[in-house]
């Protein structure tokens, strides 16, 4: 049982050190062919948004938000995917512990 337990913990100490890894570190995507670029961090946060000047149109402002969102997406679905795959590598072994 203290084996069990001492596990548990270094798994807990594990995940919160990933977690804060994640929080750090930064991830990029991009739309409409990489005239608008955004980079999130893997905690949320959006660090910057990169316009292209030749995608600004006055006419049609829609379109240039809807490819800030695509990028910003994008990134936060790289984001979501390492965090995912980071996590797993970590809790992989939870099935040794409780079987």
């Amino acid at each position: 049982m203290r084996k069990l337990m001492q596990q548990a913990q270094q798994m807990q100490e594990r995940m919160a050190s990933v977690q804060q890894e994640l929080a750090e570190t930064e991830f990029e995507g991009s739309a409409g062919g990489g005239v608008v670029k955004a980079t999130v961090t893997g905690g949320g946060s959006i660090v910057s948004v990169d316009i292209d000047p030749s995608v600004i149109d006055p006419e049609d402002p829609e379109m240039l938000g809807d490819l800030v969102v695509a990028a910003v997406n994008q990134a936060l679905g790289a984001a979501s995917g390492a965090a995912e795959q980071q996590m797993g590598s970590v809790t992989g072994g939870l099935g040794d512990l409780l079987g």
